[in-house]
């Protein structure tokens, strides 16, 4: 992103999804950030299993609490100068402002880290003719 080490990141599960290696994205981000982690309305055990999943390691989660109560956790607990917060759409960007975080977009985090969009991966099998086996 910027270079700036003194950040806390916290990604919203839908954002995470969106990337096509949510792994290789943590690996990458904690050689400049501070803290990382994921927040989501869903249940514990949801963000849980996907965090598992995809071998994530979070300095923190939303747990039973909200994204907001959880964002504003996270700011108290964590002093960094930085705060960002990677979300999806309007309501998240709203959200982020309301708890005096900076918004990214997931498309625009994606842009300026190089990473990749699970979106922007083409599968060979989707544009190719069907081959025949059968065929002399």
């Amino acid at each position: 992103m910027n270079g700036d080490s003194d950040m806390t990141l916290a990604f919203e599960l839908e954002a995470l999804k969106e990337l096509a290696s949510p792994e290789s994205v943590f690996e990458d981000a904690r050689g400049w950030t501070e803290y990382i982690g994921v927040v989501s309305e869903k249940p514990t055990y949801v963000v849980t299993n996907f965090t598992r999943k995809n071998r994530i390691r979070q300095d923190f989660f939303s747990g039973p609490r909200g994204k907001r109560e959880s964002l504003e956790g996270v700011k108290d607990q964590f002093d960094t100068d930085r705060h960002v917060f990677i979300g999806v759409g309007e309501e998240d960007e709203r959200l982020a402002e309301a708890v005096d975080w900076e918004y990214l977009a997931i498309e625009d985090a994606a842009d300026a880290a190089d990473w990749v969009l699970a979106s922007s991966i083409e599968t060979e099998e989707d544009d190719a003719e069907p081959v025949r086996d059968d065929w002399p």
